[in-house]
């Protein structure tokens, strides 16, 4: 295919997104105000994350595929002692235990159990489909069903501040990798348990979220300020080629 073929909307839109939406919200927002008919996204975010989400426009979605396989990054922090079933802070808490006196050092150790090739455990709140059905959707009804193991690779997993029962980390990893599910398995680790309490993607393949525009700022440009805000596809064949 040419590159005279594609127009100024094919490409990828980077998004700070905040807390509160799906990923699939912002997608029909962009699609909405701008009128775009195919719009995907690169890798979901929970509601309650923030940080770089990258959309895919028009004939960019059929790099959808590639660009999901991209590594990613993210900054954000955990609370032991208490375990919930969600792995994060939205679900409910199902035990408590006492915190043990750590150090950063001590965490940090715990932490590089994890570095490497593991199988991790998707959390039953999850997108994941089981004969078609979400699990998050057999997870509300308070069905449990066995989940299929799935291969991950923590590149580095950095525990950056430690105040208890709050502990702050840095994650680089391969797509799929649950953090919700990290955080919960570093709890199970350490004896007190732990979860997810917030979260920020920050790079994601050969892009970051320094680049990105906010969801807020995004919904007030002009049609035509919006191409400039757009990764071409010039840029983007090599980014997924390199």
């Amino acid at each position: 295919m040419s590159m005279k073929e594609f127009n100024a909307l094919d490409g990828a839109l980077l998004i700070d997104k905040p807390a509160g939406p799906t990923s699939h919200d912002i997608v029909d927002t962009v699609r909405q105000c701008y009128r775009i008919k195919k719009v995907g996204h690169c890798g979901t975010l929970d509601p309650a994350a923030t940080g770089l989400l990258t959309l895919l426009l028009g004939k960019a979605t059929k790099l959808s595929e590639k660009m999901m396989s991209d590594d990613k990054v993210y900054v954000g922090s955990m609370k032991l002692g208490e375990t919930t079933n969600t792995f994060d802070a939205e679900g409910e808490i199902d035990e408590t235990k006492p915190v043990p006196g750590l150090t950063l050092e001590a965490l940090q150790e715990k932490a590089n159990d994890f570095l490497g090739d593991q199988l991790q455990l998707p959390p039953m709140v999850s997108a994941i489909k089981i004969n078609g059905t979400p699990l998050y959707k057999l997870a509300r009804k308070g069905i449990e069903v066995e989940r299929r193991k799935r291969f991950i690779h923590l590149y580095n997993f950095q525990i950056t501040e430690y105040e208890s029962p709050f502990a702050w980390f840095k994650v680089a990893c391969t797509k799929g990798t649950y953090v919700r599910a990290l955080a919960h398995d570093l709890g199970q680790a350490l004896g007190c348990g732990a979860h997810l309490a917030g979260l920020r993607r920050t790079v994601s393949g050969k892009f970051k979220v320094s680049a990105a525009t906010p969801l807020e700022e995004l919904t007030t440009l002009s049609p035509d300020d919006l191409p400039r805000r757009v990764v071409p596809m010039l840029q983007l064949s090599a980014a997924t080629e390199s």
